[in-house]
């Protein structure tokens, strides 16, 4: 995703200075030269083709909603293996392409939010460092956190859980997990647990920063074990489910049912 960004943003400006180059300059050159010289330059044309298309895809992947493909079961059962999302660009602010640096101020992550973001890393060494994960938000600036045989204490109080039975799982993931039912203040969602919990701790949420955990609780790299995100490391809010397909071809699996499905 890295490597795309800064490709269309290289392809974008390059296409523009070459149409701008040639309107200034080299135009009228040609035009001075009519008969000898009056062709336009496959490079123009090229740019003149390409830069309005690639300018739209720009302004609306930086700015208004970016495609993000869910690599991993940390965030079952609510986002699967194989599922297409959209994330929201303005939800948290915008922001400027490559650099992640926000230039307006809109808002800020509510508890149960599911966001992407580009990862902190476990270390500077981290080859992971910088690509883009999701996970839900738990604790919010001010918040004090307790996850401890997995459940959750917010701010004193314990959160509610309804136990909804084994999950039957999805393309061999997640089979044999509780299904619970999470609810967080201002948000209920459902949350899968094994017998083995993983990432108990307690933490107190500094402003400029958030606890995110996958609802996949026992299998998530998460908050629990990096520590917490920074704010200038958020890149949107994902909203909405546009396709589920695994494989190439989606060989491995189609699922229509999930297309226009919003993220709880």
């Amino acid at each position: 995703m890295k490597l795309f960004e800064i490709l269309l943003v290289v392809l974008t400006l390059s296409s523009g200075l070459i149409l701008l180059a040639d309107k200034l300059y080299f135009a009228k050159r040609r035009a001075a030269r009519a008969g000898l010289l009056d062709s336009e330059p496959v490079l123009v044309d090229y740019s003149r083709a390409f830069f309005p298309v690639l300018a739209i895809v720009l302004v609306v992947r930086s700015f208004i909603a970016e495609p993000y493909k869910i690599p991993s079961s940390s965030m079952m059962p609510n986002l699967l293996i194989g599922d297409f999302i959209l994330v929201n660009k303005f939800a948290y602010g915008l922001r400027l392409p490559l650099n992640n640096a926000k230039v307006v101020p809109v808002g800020e992550p509510a508890r149960g939010d599911v966001v992407v973001f580009h990862f902190p890393g476990h270390s500077d060494t981290d080859p992971n460092k910088g690509e883009n994960f999701i996970k839900r938000v738990i604790g919010v600036p001010g918040d004090e956190v307790v996850f401890q045989g997995d459940s959750l204490v917010l701010n004193g109080e314990p959160v509610k859980y309804e136990n909804k039975g084994l999950y039957a799982g999805h393309r061999g993931q997640g089979e044999g997990a509780t299904l619970l039912v999470e609810q967080l203040p201002g948000r209920t969602h459902t949350v899968l647990e094994t017998d083995y919990p993983r990432g108990e701790g307690q933490w107190t949420v500094p402003p400029g920063k958030y606890l995110v955990m996958g609802d996949n609780r026992d299998n998530s790299d998460d908050g629990r074990f990096w520590g917490l995100l920074p704010e200038e490391n958020l890149r949107g809010k994902a909203f909405l489910i546009w396709l589920n397909c695994s494989g190439w071809f989606c060989k491995d699996g189609f699922e229509p049912s999930r297309i226009g499905t919003g993220i709880n």
